[in-house]
């Protein structure tokens, strides 16, 4: 049932896609004929206008320029009858635009055929009949022969008879209606190959959402956040990618972290608990042990009991570091070293000095920076017992020249952060283990046999990690240890205190 779930799931998500395709698709044909039917209703109106509205104007033409030669240069039937090879009056009006002239008598007999022969009504043989010159009657839509023609009849006057003159105009509409055709198909050719492109596109922008979709599934599927997600190309899905191969990233490194946090914990917590177990198992033959033996045993088991709460209170805040919501805020490291120090010569009764240059304000959180930094000065006093010279508080500004303050030397550049480093005097650290005294649970050789958990220098690397900066370690000249970690100036990220 489950495998059957999930392909219904990877079905779904499919037809999903499928449907932003179709949509895609859709969506571009559409836009594609609006705008085509659009262009080419607009062209061929425009054409069509032009094209008629001309040919209207050449046929007016003509008639004007009849009537105007028939009123004043009293011209006869016989005159249009026959042609002139200097260029009579009926090659004038043939010439301009391949008139049809046919010219009637004054009985509206058929003089001079016209070429189609042109049809005489009743209101051409008046017009033949008619006393005045230049009496015109027009015919429109006249169906002669095959084609369709424009026919106006112009009296000669003194029923001397009429000129008949016709323009076709049937071959140009269906040359309009070819154009017509040719629109229609050039629109639905444009579409079909809109849609054909809008497929491919979409075809090849949801292909790369199918294989993220198919990504995010396995992890959904199988809980590993190890698989590769595909990316390709620049765009917003090539980001959408990136991004989430980077999420995947993070929370396979929270994964991993989580688990190794667990096993190191439960590693370092078997040994104190077998030691109270065994302690405790004397209790049960507590009455026959000497005083001097009872005294080792409750003294032992309130060291072991102090060091498990130790141990678990650090597990605790390196735990609670990965999900701190602690506000951002503008703090001075200066005033944070100041209540450390105060509150280590309460605690310790060692001799504490800070030490200050510089502008030491950043956006951080007070909380996680205090506890980093209360976490060195604790270190510092557990390794430095001989207390014959105080513990030193540097805290470096941003920007201060190198060589500027006491912790100067230590191989981390101050640049545009802010350092902060506690000096000791004690046994020191060994070469070999400068590079792993901020691990986890790691603790020197010369050191295991100290109280601690191991986690202290831990939580101050995460701290300053979170912060934008680094820890760092190195030893001193003339003996002793220095510790600490810098902090980016500006914005201290978007992590915990132990992110």
């Amino acid at each position: 049932m489950r495998s059957g779930g999930a392909r219904l799931r990877r079905w779904v998500a499919r037809a999903r896609l499928s449907s932003l395709r179709t949509t895609f698709t859709v969506s571009f044909a559409a836009v594609a004929a609006v705008v085509t039917v659009l262009v080419g209703f607009l062209s061929y109106d425009a054409a069509a206008r032009l094209v008629r509205v001309d040919q209207q104007t050449v046929f007016e033409g003509v008639v004007q320029d009849l009537l105007d030669e028939v009123r004043h240069s009293g011209l006869t039937a016989a005159d249009f009858a026959t042609a002139d090879a200097d260029g009579g009056p009926r090659d004038e009006l043939i010439r301009p635009s391949g008139t049809v002239v046919q010219v009637l008598g004054p009985d509206a007999s058929v003089v001079d055929r016209g070429h189609p022969p042109l049809p005489v009504g009743a209101d051409d043989r008046r017009t033949a009949a008619a006393r005045p010159a230049g009496q015109l009657v027009e015919h429109r839509d006249v169906d002669v022969g095959d084609g369709m023609y424009r026919v106006a009849t112009v009296s000669l006057g003194e029923g001397r008879g009429a000129v008949q003159i016709a323009q076709e105009f049937s071959d140009t509409e269906d040359l309009l209606r070819e154009l017509q055709q040719r629109t229609v198909l050039l629109v639905a050719a444009v579409v079909i190959a809109a849609g054909l492109f809008g497929w491919w596109l979409a075809r090849r922008i949801t292909s790369r959402l199918v294989r993220l979709a198919g990504a995010a599934e396995d992890v959904a599927r199988t809980g590993r956040l190890g698989i590769q997600v595909p990316v390709a190309g620049y765009d917003e899905v090539a980001r959408l990618g990136r991004s989430f191969d980077r999420m995947l990233g993070r929370l396979a490194q929270s994964e991993e972290d989580q688990r190794r946090l667990v096993q190191d914990a439960g590693h370092e917590l078997r040994t104190p608990l077998t030691s109270l177990r065994t302690n405790i198992s004397m209790l049960r033959r507590i009455d026959e042990l000497p005083p001097a033996v009872r005294g080792e045993l409750v003294a032992d088991l309130a060291q072991e009991s102090r060091e498990l709460t130790d141990l678990v209170n650090e597990l605790v805040d390196l735990a609670a570091g990965q999900s701190d919501r602690e506000p951002l805020r503008r703090v001075a490291l200066a005033d944070i070293a100041e209540d450390v120090a105060v509150a280590a010569r309460r605690r310790t009764g060692r001799a504490v000095t800070v030490r200050v240059s510089g502008d030491t304000a950043v956006d951080g959180r007070p909380g996680a920076l205090q506890r980093a930094l209360s976490n060195l000065v604790d270190n510092a006093a557990k390794f430095d017992r001989g207390g014959g010279e105080p513990i030193d508080i540097v805290v470096t500004g941003a920007g201060t020249p190198v060589g500027a303050s006491a912790g100067a030397g230590s191989g981390v550049g101050s640049g545009a952060a802010v350092r902060v480093e506690v000096l000791d005097r004690g046994p020191g650290i060994a070469e070999e283990d400068l590079d792993r005294v901020f691990d986890r649970f790691y603790r020197a050789p010369d050191a295991r046999s100290l109280p601690g958990s191991g986690l202290g220098l831990s939580i101050v690397r995460e701290v300053a990690a979170a912060h934008g900066g680094a820890p760092f370690a190195r030893r001193r000249e003339g003996g002793g240890s220095a510790i600490g970690f810098t902090v980016s100036g500006g914005d201290g990220g978007d992590g915990g205190s132990g992110g």
